[in-house]
């Protein structure tokens, strides 16, 4: 299992669930991983976790200043990532709502942290791989999308559906535009995966069984789901996959 070797990788949201989980397949791979998050305790733990492989970077994804100032240090530290994972975002629960009932402030710091805090992680991550000290160009920068940003399936949820629907596009217009560089970049398409993000569904038996109800394969995604897309999308062996959406939903986007 080194099919990342010699590779440094960064995950934003690396803390908890499936950037966690991503992190740590991709130091089992061979790689040395950053564990990218707001939460300096959840990164370190991770870091702690993951052992010598790992470091952590304490960034707002929402804050360009932030951002920027973690890709420096790395590249400063010879940490520099081949590999960005565009992980880290926020579903609010509770507040999201359909369009007519949907607050302006709830919208707005939806589409602060999911979109353009996506944003400002790939303007950096693309801005790093283009500079390199020795003179290569390229690296896979891989976003997490959702299903509800390509069908009605989120409905309930305006400000996230928009903000992943966002993301979605943002990853064609970049693979396109620095594909003779050499830098790819996909989005992968989790499902209902159960992490600490989804707690107000996966607490509720009844709202529970209604969305793994709508799941072909019958049953909830977990982080581990994700991990192996997203080493095939870091690795060489991705090399010709660029600006395209990967689906790891059980089936949820054929329906």
């Amino acid at each position: 299992m080194t099919r990342l070797e010699g590779k440094t990788a960064l995950v934003t949201g690396a803390g908890t669930g499936i950037g966690l989980a991503v992190a740590e397949r991709f130091a089992r791979e061979g790689a040395r991983v950053v564990i990218a998050d707001r939460d300096a305790d959840a990164a370190s733990l991770a870091v702690a976790t993951i052992g010598d492989a790992a470091r952590a970077a304490v960034l707002d994804i929402s804050d360009e200043q932030s951002v920027a100032t973690a890709f420096a240090d790395l590249e400063a530290a010879g940490w520099a990532p081949d590999v960005v994972v565009a992980n880290a975002g926020v579903q609010l629960f509770g507040h999201d709502a359909k369009v007519a009932d949907l607050d302006l402030e709830v919208w707005r710091r939806t589409i602060d942290i999911n979109l353009t805090g996506t944003f400002l992680t790939v303007k950096h991550a693309v801005r790093s791989m283009l500079s390199r000290e020795d003179g290569r160009s390229g690296g896979s920068i891989i976003l997490t999308g959702s299903p509800t940003g390509l069908n009605g399936e989120g409905h309930d949820f305006t400000a996230y559906s928009a903000s992943k629907a966002g993301i979605h596009g943002l990853a064609r217009t970049v693979a396109a535009a620095y594909a003779d560089r050499n830098i790819r970049v996909n989005t992968v398409v989790p499902g209902y995966t159960e992490t600490t993000l989804v707690t107000a569904i996966s607490s509720d038996p009844e709202a529970r069984a209604a969305i793994v109800g709508r799941i072909p394969l019958g049953r909830a995604g977990s982080p581990a789901d994700v991990e192996g897309i997203m080493v095939y999308l870091a690795s060489d062996d991705g090399a010709f996959a660029t600006g395209a959406l990967f689906a790891v939903d059980g089936g949820m986007t054929t329906l």
